[in-house]
């Protein structure tokens, strides 16, 4: 291309506010998955503990997405194509757990839920794999791509961030090509802390820069079959923790109820706390004793006690006796 020809294509590709505002009035958000979950053309990845039931709650998604169902407890406001890419399950198998959830949509999703029976072994790092899934999408015509799990899709290390950089632009030129959103099922670090979500996913300085939702799904008892469910959004704020209970008979995930609250801060053990304490007591009471009722009243451990307790002799508010802590 030669000077003159580059001028006109910046011309062309270079445009005002006025111009954008002209072509591309501004108009609401439609959310394909409410409340803000996956925007159009956006990335959503779904993460969680092994055998934790991601990859059942993204295909109750997929299904809930075609049939316009909100099973799931997410508001689906119009029915999807979608085209689900899936590296783990044999194809017979994965159709026969599609086939399981379908009694509880009926037919609805029929024609809009696509399967890509030749993901596995294609690899979107790999520019004959990203044709692949470009291929596929266009076939499905798809509104929706579903890549389960991510790391079955590409063969670059996850500890890495250049090279999880260049797998993330492999999947926004698979977003932008096909104009479609994506759900991505990825896996988390081994130990994450109780409020992570989206920084608990492997690569994720990297997939910060491309995500736009994050839904973390962990598990509340070995034996009960219901996990806890924290999201993440770029867009819109932040919602509460929810519960979500596993059918075993539909393999469909439903809302249980109302989230486990959430446990107040540990706060600072204040003299009125001791003082109190105390004088329910009798006004004295042994170390072990005035240790453990103030672990109990102020929700503290026994070492933050026992500092409250060489802080409060030293403050004067008690003073030891006899092997005892009593009032002045």
């Amino acid at each position: 291309m030669n000077a003159a020809e580059e001028q006109q294509s910046a011309a062309l590709s270079v445009l005002s506010l006025g111009q954008l505002l002209e072509h591309q009035p501004p108009a609401p958000v439609s959310y394909l998955v409410e409340p803000g979950l996956l925007p159009p053309q956006g990335i959503l990845f779904v993460g969680g503990e092994p055998k934790v039931g991601k990859s059942l709650l993204v295909a109750n998604l997929a299904l809930a997405l075609a049939a316009a169902s909100d099973h799931t407890g997410f508001a689906i406001p119009a029915a999807r194509r979608v085209l689900v890419c899936q590296f783990e399950l044999p194809v017979a198998q994965f159709v026969s757990r599609l086939a399981t959830m379908r009694r509880v949509t009926g037919l609805a999703a029929d024609q809009n839920l696509w399967v890509d029976t030749r993901a596995t072994g294609h690899l979107l790092s790999a520019s004959q794999g990203l044709s692949h899934f470009l291929a596929a999408a266009r076939a499905a015509a798809a509104d929706v791509i579903i890549l389960d799990p991510l790391y079955s899709a590409h063969d670059q290390d996850e500890n890495d961030t250049c090279a999880m950089a260049a797998l993330c632009q492999s999947l926004l030129r698979l977003r932008d090509v096909s104009h479609a959103a994506l759900i991505v099922v990825h896996h988390v670090r081994k130990s994450i802390g109780r409020y992570e979500i989206g920084s608990a996913f492997r690569g994720s300085s990297a997939l910060h820069a491309v995500g736009d939702s994050y839904l973390l799904l962990t598990r509340l008892s070995p034996q009960v079959p219901t996990v806890e469910v924290r999201c993440q959004f770029r867009y819109t704020a932040p919602q509460p923790p929810r519960i979500l209970a596993l059918d075993p008979d539909t393999l469909w995930f439903a809302p249980a109820g109302d989230p486990t609250p959430t446990p107040a801060a540990r706060r600072k053990v204040e003299e009125a706390d001791i003082t109190e304490i105390l004088t329910d007591l009798g006004g004295a009471a042994r170390y072990t004793t005035l240790r453990h009722h103030i672990m109990t009243r102020a929700a503290c451990s026994k070492r933050t006690a026992q500092l409250a307790i060489t802080a409060a002799c030293e403050q004067g508010w008690i003073v030891r006796h006899n092997d005892q802590y009593c009032l002045p």
